[in-house]
C-alpha cells in the first residue's frame, strides 16, 4: 500500500480504542467525549487518542488513557467508531522511506488538524517489548512534544495501572502545563471498612481491619500517609497508615476518649484533630515529627469543635464549632489563638454548615450546608468570603478537593444510594465514581508516589 492510500485510509480509520477487547473492565464514560468524523472545535483542545496494533494489553493502556484524558476535563477527546486500522501513516516496511526507522510512525499532521485535534497521544510498544511508548504530538506545531514510557508488567497489577494513570498525567501537563488527577486515589468509608480506590472508579482496596469501624480518613501532602479513626469498645483511637508498606501505627495521645477528623499539616509534622469528652469537643494537635507535644486548641464548653482542616501555607485551620448553635465555619492561627466565624451565615436562616476543606492553592474553601433541609455543596472564597452554592440535586456533603483544585469529590445520593461522585467545579460535569451503596467520607490523595523512586 502506497503511504497515500496509507493517509487515504486513515480518514476512515483511526483505530478507535475497542471496548471489547480491552482487559480494563471500566469503559470510557462518553459524556464530553466526541465520536465521529466531523467535529465542531470547543474552546478546550481538541485530544485526539490514535488507535494503533491490536493486542490486549495496548488496547486496556488505551482505554484507560482515553478514560483518563477526559476526566481530566482538559480537552475535548476525539474517538472514532472501533475498527482494526493501523495508527494513522503507519507505511509499511517495504515502503517506508530510507530516512525512516523501522517501526516509526508517519505521523500524519494535516490529518489530525482537519479532525479537529490540537494534540494527538498515541500507544506503541517499545521494539524488545519491554516497555510501552505513549508519545503526545503538538498537531498544529508539527512536533512530538512529549515521550513517555511505561515498563511492561501484568495489566491487572496495581503499579502498572499507576504507572499508565501516570503517563496519562504526564500528557495532560505536556499539553496543559497543569498537573492531571489519574494517579491519584480516593479514600472513602463504605459500611465499616476504609477503602481506596483509583480516581477513574477501578482498583477498589480495603485497607482498615474488618472487625473494627473506620472513619474520618486523610492523606498528608505525600500520598505516603493515610489517618484515620478506628472506633472500638467505645474509643476512637488514630491509625496512621503507611500506603507503600501497609505499616499501622496507633498515634499514641489517641489511645483514650474518641478521637476523629484528623488532618495533617502541609509539612507532615503535625496532626489536627477532634477530642470527644464529657464537657464538649475540641481541637487539639501532636507533633508527629517528635511524638510529643499534645496542645488544645479550643476550649468547648460544652460546645463541639469538629474537622480541622490546614491551610495549605500551615498558617490557619478551619474548623467546624457549635458555639453560636449550630455548626458553622471558624477559622484560627494553628496555635489557636484568633478564632473567628469564617464563612458568613444568616443566624436563624442559614443551616449548618460541615466539612471544610482548602483547596490546595489555598483561593477557596469547599464544606456543605443545609438547604431546605438538605446538604449541599459549597464553596467559598477564602479573600472576599462570598459563598456560591455547587449542587441542588439530591443530598451532597463531605467535598474532598483534587490535587489540581479544580475537582471535587463528594458524597451525593442523587441515584437513591450514598455514592461518591466528582465534579469538575470550572463546567459543571459530575460523574460518578462509586457504586456500591452506603459511602461516606472521601478523602482525595495527592498524585501517589512511585515506589520504585522513594
Amino acid at each position: 500500500m502506497s503511504r497515500a492510500m496509507v493517509v487515504a485510509v486513515g480518514l476512515l480509520l483511526v483505530g478507535a480504542v475497542s471496548r471489547g477487547r480491552a482487559q480494563d473492565t471500566i469503559p470510557p464514560v462518553e459524556g464530553g467525549v466526541r465520536l465521529g468524523i466531523t467535529y465542531t472545535p470547543g474552546m478546550r483542545p481538541g485530544m485526539l487518542v490514535l488507535g494503533g496494533p491490536r493486542t490486549a494489553l495496548l488496547d486496556s493502556v488505551r482505554a484507560m488513557l482515553t478514560r483518563d484524558l477526559d476526566f481530566s476535563d482538559q480537552f475535548e477527546v476525539i474517538t472514532l467508531p472501533e475498527g482494526d486500522g493501523l495508527i494513522i501513516g503507519l507505511s509499511s516496511m517495504s515502503e517506508r522511506a530510507a530516512t525512516e526507522s523501522p517501526g516509526e510512525v508517519f505521523v500524519n499532521y494535516p490529518l489530525y488538524a482537519a479532525l479537529g485535534a490540537d494534540y494527538s497521544v498515541g500507544v506503541l510498544m517499545a521494539p524488545d517489548s519491554s516497555e510501552l511508548r505513549v508519545n503526545l504530538y503538538d498537531v498544529r506545531g508539527e512536533t512530538l512534544r512529549l515521550e513517555t514510557r511505561v515498563s511492561v508488567v501484568d495489566v491487572g497489577d496495581p503499579g502498572f495501572r499507576m504507572a499508565v494513570h501516570r503517563a496519562a498525567d504526564a500528557v495532560v501537563r505536556g499539553a496543559t502545563g497543569i498537573p492531571g488527577i489519574a494517579a491519584t486515589r480516593i479514600a472513602f468509608i463504605q459500611g465499616k471498612r476504609l477503602f481506596t480506590v483509583d480516581a477513574d472508579g477501578a482498583a477498589a482496596t480495603p485497607i482498615s481491619a474488618s472487625d473494627a469501624n473506620a472513619f474520618s480518613p486523610a492523606w498528608d501532602r505525600s500520598g505516603r500517609r493515610l489517618v484515620f479513626t478506628e472506633l472500638q469498645s467505645g474509643l476512637g483511637q488514630l491509625v496512621l497508615y503507611d500506603a507503600q508498606s501497609g505499616r499501622r501505627q496507633v498515634v499514641p495521645p489517641s489511645q483514650s476518649n474518641l478521637n476523629f477528623a484528623a488532618g495533617f499539616s502541609p509539612d507532615g509534622r503535625l496532626l489536627a484533630f477532634s477530642r470527644s469528652g464529657e464537657d464538649g469537643t475540641d481541637i487539639y494537635t501532636y507533633n508527629l515529627a517528635q511524638d510529643c507535644c499534645l496542645q488544645r486548641l479550643t476550649v468547648g464548653r460544652f460546645s463541639d469543635n469538629l474537622s480541622p482542616t490546614f491551610s495549605p501555607d500551615g498558617r490557619r485551620i478551619a474548623f467546624v464549632s457549635t458555639r453560636a448553635g449550630l455548626p458553622q465555619i471558624y477559622v484560627m492561627s494553628v496555635d489557636g489563638t484568633g478564632q473567628e466565624l469564617y464563612a458568613p451565615f444568616d443566624y436563624g436562616v442559614t443551616g449548618s454548615s460541615n466539612a471544610p476543606e482548602w483547596s490546595p492553592d489555598g483561593t477557596q474553601v469547599a464544606f456543605h450546608r443545609d438547604v431546605a433541609g438538605s446538604p449541599q455543596v459549597f464553596l467559598m472564597d477564602a479573600r472576599s468570603r462570598d459563598v456560591r452554592q455547587l449542587t441542588s440535586a439530591g443530598r451532597n456533603e463531605d467535598p474532598t478537593w483534587a490535587p489540581d483544585g479544580r475537582h471535587l469529590a463528594f458524597i451525593s445520593n442523587r441515584t437513591g444510594s450514598r455514592q461518591v461522585w466528582i465534579i469538575d467545579t470550572d463546567t459543571g460535569r459530575i460523574r460518578q465514581l462509586t457504586s456500591v451503596g452506603g459511602a461516606r467520607l472521601p478523602a482525595w490523595s495527592p498524585p501517589i508516589p512511585d515506589s520504585r523512586n522513594p
